[in-house]
């Protein structure tokens, strides 16, 4: 065992000592099948901004948007709109190809269980080690850029997601039709009240689909998104709330996914000089450091959820794999939806 210390709330070991899926485990096939049970009218629609979006590097500064470049052959000729007559006149074809340097959270995305972890005292040997979830450390299995082979998660990567197909029953919490654009930080009651109005049911194994239209003001600002603005409208889910995390545990949701950054509310400073150490990221440290349940940012919502609106359901199938890419601890995702 990796571990002696689990976090309290955790349910680390539970799936098995070297299990990386965490609560996807829950995705059976009977709850799949729920899911696809939704598909009746084969209508389908994209949930995923285009990945050039938000614009700019002002949202989170350590991101930046994708940069697209031709390759270059190895007659160093530019391999775009390169016409092959010119190794050899007798044909006519034309070929392009490019190569894409990406930042895989900067847009739509998925969180991998490596993205989030803690200083926690796993080992107990009174000292606290940086980990992750499922008792798995930053020493020996998320590798940072000075460890060779780094940076690499060896485990909890996001090919792990990839590997489950990431498909099942979705579950839209329409927090935009209660609140419009106005912000507020939504608990445990605000999503119920939201649920029950909604006449939807969230059973373990759904993913649940946060639409606040936050995502709907970034494609309106055209790539120059103002984050004052941004982060002072739309509902949020408030990570502080310890009814709404302890629902999240008694759900059995394999995953939250929003269309806003963070999908809780963002309080870098919220307690500083706070007597005792605590998560900046209280819904992060819930979900991913402690039950394994991923978490999706800046999906787009605003299409399925109006359809959904109009037909009175809440429930469709998602299908969203992210990059089957070795040891990323994020990735871009093209989630589809089909009612």
């Amino acid at each position: 065992m990796r571990w002696k210390n689990r976090p309290e709330g955790s349910n680390w070991g539970e799936f098995g000592e070297d299990d990386q899926i965490g609560r996807f485990n829950l995705l059976t096939p009977q709850r799949r099948m729920a899911g696809i049970r939704e598909a009746r009218e084969g209508v389908a629609f994209p949930l995923s901004l285009p990945l050039d979006y938000p614009g700019g590097g002002n949202l989170v500064p350590s991101r930046r948007p994708p940069r697209i470049e031709a390759t270059i052959r190895a007659t160093g000729d530019i391999s775009y709109n390169y016409p092959f007559s010119k190794a050899n006149p007798a044909v006519y074809d034309v070929v392009s190809d490019d190569v894409v340097t990406i930042w895989t959270q900067y847009s739509t995305q998925w969180d991998a269980l490596a993205h989030w972890g803690q200083e926690f005292d796993a080992d107990g040997d009174g000292v606290a080690e940086i980990v992750y979830y499922n008792g798995f450390t930053a020493k020996d299995h998320v590798l940072g850029p000075d460890r060779e082979g780094g940076p690499c998660a060896l485990k909890l990567g996001l090919e792990r997601l990839a590997e489950t197909c990431a498909q099942g029953r979705g579950v839209m919490l329409d927090l935009a039709a209660t609140h419009g654009r106005e912000y507020a930080r939504v608990g445990y009651e605000g999503v119920m009240r939201a649920l029950d109005k909604q006449k939807a049911s969230v059973e373990p194994g759904d993913f649940l689909c946060v639409y606040t239209g936050w995502a709907d003001e970034v494609l309106a600002m055209k790539k120059n998104p103002d984050f004052d603005r941004l982060r002072s409208m739309c509902a949020v889910l408030d990570g502080n709330d310890k009814a709404l995390l302890n629902w999240i545990t008694e759900s059995g949701i394999v995953a939250i996914c929003a269309d806003n950054l963070g999908v809780e509310a963002l309080d870098y400073s919220a307690r500083v000089g706070a007597p005792h150490k605590h998560s900046m990221m209280p819904l992060h440290e819930h979900c991913l450091f402690k039950l394994g349940v991923f978490l999706g940012e800046m999906w787009h919502f605003a299409e399925l959820a109006s359809w959904l609106r109009a037909h009175g359901r809440s429930h469709f199938l998602l299908t969203a794999p992210p990059l089957r890419l070795p040891g990323a601890v994020g990735s871009p995702v093209m989630p589809v939806a089909t009612v």
